[in-house]
């Protein structure tokens, strides 16, 4: 009996320590490395407890309508700027995330340094906006948006606020601009 219990517990050990770790950079649609939708603003300390978290507080606060946090690595690298949900409440959950470290990146590796080549090759674009300085390619299976640069698309549609943009006019090699995902 004794033995038996003894090789239970060896083998469950093993199987705990060969559980597959989570990667702290993978993209999903309900996370952001160890980030998910449920996370508070006041759990973001343990979370990043090896990092630094900078919340952006002026003496202006009655002025400003969101309160942005910014996530540094170690080394000084900024790796995420989040937007809770209820601006000023640390119970609230995060709304808005902007991706800033090239390693976040999704499983079929989407991340800030891809190409529009790379998202029509691996997603489904939902639609595309036309904004004053940018194509915004929306992906809804990952609450995810991107923006790539006017700068990059054709002389005709650089200037054009009006036109639709239609996925074959942006150029395979145009690089993403802004990678963010919305959970709000």
């Amino acid at each position: 009996m004794r033995k038996s219990f003894l090789l239970l517990l060896i083998t469950g050990s093993l199987f705990i320590s060969c559980e597959k770790e989570q990667d702290p950079f993978l993209i999903s649609s309900s996370s952001v490395g160890l980030l998910t939708r449920d996370v508070k603003i006041n759990e973001l300390d343990s979370i990043f407890a090896r990092d630094s978290i900078v919340k952006q507080v002026s003496e202006g606060e009655l002025y400003r309508k969101s309160n942005e946090i910014e996530i540094y690595d170690r080394t000084g690298k900024k790796l995420l700027l989040l937007e809770p949900v209820q601006a000023f409440d640390s119970t609230s959950t995060i709304g808005f995330i902007q991706v800033m470290d090239p390693r976040y990146k999704t499983a079929k590796g989407l991340g800030k340094e891809s190409t529009f080549k790379d998202i029509v090759e691996n997603y489904n674009i939902s639609r595309i906006e036309n904004t004053l300085s940018a194509a915004v390619i929306f992906i809804d299976d990952l609450n995810v948006y991107v923006t790539i640069d006017k700068k990059q698309l054709p002389v005709e549609l650089r200037y054009d606020t009006q036109s639709r943009i239609h996925a074959s006019q942006i150029p395979d090699d145009a690089r993403i601009k802004y990678f963010m995902i919305d959970w709000d």
